[in-house]
């Protein structure tokens, strides 16, 4: 049997046989810690000790699924009754935002990354699509909607917007409901007197049927255009815009739209048969005149 080679490049680096395999040991042990953190992580009991705050609190993703318009009347900011299918008949996908205008943390974040979201952003709300938010607290009121509202539009400064940015609040039995039709699980603290809910705009269809949802305090206008042509089924926006949705798809892992390589590959093997098609024609022809 042959003996090792000390001189090989594992000992010249470890020194001896006693620090290599306290190396291997260590590895070994690097490995099982990782191996039965990730049990505990994924076992029963873990899962238990979730905060009792965030329980019941989450999404339930309903892709595709309807929402019953024509069941719901929400107040305005100018506290007129309308119904909920009346932010849908401009043929436009729709934004829906729920969150309630007296939270002192997640609501603001997202509110204020969807401004900042939307001030470098083309398309307007009211023109290519709306934007409907509602607030989860019953107890709230059309003033303050309205207030919320006029502090977002110093910030967004686009005027004409106002027309296609709802502020709305309603009652509870039609706040349930509606969570529950878009999947949005959300709970109240009476402790900390506050709603714990997650952090997530649901993308409509001109219909009212779930099209997406982007997660987050931030939306990027590639999310955010891409999710909107999404739901629009390619009515809005320019050309350019849908061969970009044809070219991207969304990736439920990252939660972002990514490149979709298969069509770009069908694409460019499109694009240059119909070069070398061109080229083989006009060489034909410039033979043909030859001969």
């Amino acid at each position: 049997m042959r003996g090792v080679n000390r001189n090989s490049s594992c000992f010249k680096k470890f020194g001896s046989k006693s620090q290599l395999g306290a190396f291997c040991t260590l590895i070994l042990f690097s490995f099982c810690f990782l191996f039965s953190s990730l049990l505990v992580m994924f076992s029963p009991s873990f899962a238990a000790q979730i905060p009792d705050q965030l329980k019941d609190v989450g999404v339930v993703e309903k892709l595709g699924s309807p929402i019953q318009l024509k069941e719901f009347n929400f107040k305005d900011e100018q506290g007129n009754s309308v119904p909920l299918e009346h932010y849908f008949q401009r043929g436009v996908p729709v934004l829906l935002t729920l969150i309630y205008y007296e939270c002192p943390n997640l609501c603001n974040f997202m509110l204020n990354g969807l401004v900042q979201s939307l001030k470098d952003f083309s398309w307007t709300p009211g023109e290519e699509f709306e934007i409907v938010t509602i607030s989860i607290n019953p107890n709230e009121t059309p003033e303050l909607a309205r207030a919320k509202k006029e502090s977002y539009f110093k910030i967004y400064q686009r005027p004409k917007a106002a027309q296609g940015w709802h502020f709305l609040t309603g009652s509870e039995d039609q706040i349930k409901k509606l969570a529950d039709q878009v999947g949005f699980r959300y709970r109240y603290e009476p402790t900390e007197k506050q709603y714990a809910h997650g952090a997530v705009v649901p993308v409509l269809t001109p219909e009212g049927k779930i099209s997406r949802y982007l997660y987050g305090i931030e939306y990027a206008h590639q999310d955010l255009r891409l999710a909107l042509l999404e739901a629009s089924q390619g009515k809005i926006g320019t050309v350019v815009d849908r061969i970009l949705l044809f070219c991207y798809r969304y990736d439920p892992l990252t939660r972002k739209y990514s490149v979709y390589l298969t069509k770009l590959m069908q694409i460019g093997c499109g694009a240059t048969a119909l070069v070398m098609g061109a080229y083989l024609f006009t060489f034909w022809r410039r033979q043909r005149k030859g001969a």
